[in-house]
């Protein structure tokens, strides 16, 4: 070993020294008189290896738990034995990666919206006409066939639209799919359709001539007319309705829970529109089917939204807020105002047209504000974490008496 550099012992004293100098309650080592072995009452302790005067082994000294006051406050702070205040996890905020939302939305623009209300007319209507056809009321069947054929010709515009190229809907009739919405609605609006108008095509044989070949297709379209129009009111349920099953079968918050009430909304709001049509376009003493019809398609519609609006939970709050909100409220008010028009002004002309428009108002703003609430729902993560994590939740406490249906993807 070189003469110049100290022994172990010395550097085992130096450390020892410094280790006191910083821990509170120590002499100051200069206190020291020889350096070599004697120790401040302090220091004793960790002068001693298991005993000493005190009894207190130097790991015990040495431990948080013995050692410096504040490491034990500091761990009674942090929820440890000693107790004290114990820190809480801040609650989770409802963000995605990046700002982006979790589901994507709807493309779909105001379009497919007025796609649902002229659907639902159209059926609405072509029921109309059928009434009309079966008990002999000529004014209201005339306005159920062609506004049917309206409806559905602006259907069509609508949906060519949003596809962008009409070679699409065509290219949509290459498959049947029973267990696609999207499919069996492109089937059933393929055979509404030319029924409609052939019916609405029926209605002009009166002014054909009575002679000739005209002549001849004056007295075929009537039987032929009837024929169609009924053909077109048994599909009619199937067009008013699967709209509704075809917003459910998304993957959207609110359009996916409240899959037993959209086409109960849809139908009753078809059934009110296509009552509106005849309020407005048939005088008093015919408009017997349609007040009945108003009746029920008003009942059908306010049942739906009111299960809508209260029954999904935190799934509910995008209709009653924002522009949904006000569309629902504002088309409650105005089928309450029309079916009270049509109960009450049963033999004023003027009363039954405000009450049929107050209908109509009433059909485009329960159209408008379930698809709009839809799309509300999935741009914030919070309707699609939060409903997802109490399934969870309630199947793992078993409590879970939900229908068995999967729940929605997340994209």
């Amino acid at each position: 070993m070189s003469p110049h550099r100290p022994e172990v012992g010395e550097l085992f004293r130096r450390f020892r020294d410094r280790l006191a100098a910083d821990r509170p309650g120590t002499t100051d080592p200069a206190a020291e008189t020889d350096g070599a072995t004697a120790a401040t009452a302090s220091d004793a302790p960790a002068a001693t290896a298991n005993g000493g005067p005190s009894g207190t082994d130097t790991r015990a000294e040495l431990s948080p738990r013995n050692g410096d006051p504040n490491r034990r406050r500091a761990g009674r702070r942090r929820g440890g034995r000693g107790g004290g205040e114990e820190l809480r996890v801040p609650e989770a905020e409802f963000t995605s990666y990046y700002g982006r939302p979790i589901l994507k939305a709807p493309v779909w623009k105001w379009d497919i919206a007025a796609y649902l209300f002229t659907g639902g007319l159209a059926a609405g209507s072509s029921l109309l006409a059928a009434g009309g056809q079966l008990t002999g009321r000529p004014a209201l069947r005339r306005a159920g066939r062609v506004t049917a054929l309206g409806a559905v010709g602006a259907s069509a515009v609508f949906l060519v639209k949003d596809l962008g190229r009409p070679a699409r809907f065509h290219h949509m009739l290459r498959v049947a799919k029973p267990t696609s919405p999207m499919s069996v609605g492109t089937w059933v609006l393929t055979a509404f359709g030319p029924a409609a108008g052939v019916a609405a095509i029926a209605e002009a044989a009166g002014w054909l001539p009575r002679h000739g070949l005209l002549g001849l297709a004056r007295r075929a379209l009537p039987p032929v007319g009837h024929a169609a129009g009924l053909l077109a009111a048994g599909t009619a349920p199937a067009l008013a309705t699967y709209t509704g099953v075809l917003l459910a079968d998304t993957a959207v918050p609110s359009w996916h829970e409240a899959y037993p009430e959209l086409p109960v909304i849809f139908a009753g709001s078809a059934l009110a529109s296509g009552a509106g049509v005849g309020l407005l376009a048939a005088p008093p003493a015919e408009a017997g089917p349609a007040r009945r019809m108003a009746v029920a398609g008003a009942a059908l519609e306010l049942f739906g939204a009111h299960r809508v609006e209260t029954r999904l939970g935190l799934l509910s709050e995008p209709y009653r807020r924002g522009r949904p909100g006000r569309l629902l409220r504002a088309g409650r008010l105005l089928t309450s105002a029309g079916v009270a028009g049509a109960l009450l002004g049963r033999r004023s002309r003027v009363v039954g047209a405000f009450s049929g428009a107050a209908l109509l108002a009433a059909s485009v703003a329960t159209r408008f504000g379930i698809f709009y609430g839809g799309v509300a729902s999935a741009r914030d993560p919070r309707y699609t974490v939060v409903p997802q994590r109490e399934r969870v939740e309630a199947r793992r406490a078993g409590t879970d008496s939900s229908p068995d249906r999967a729940a929605p993807p997340v994209l």
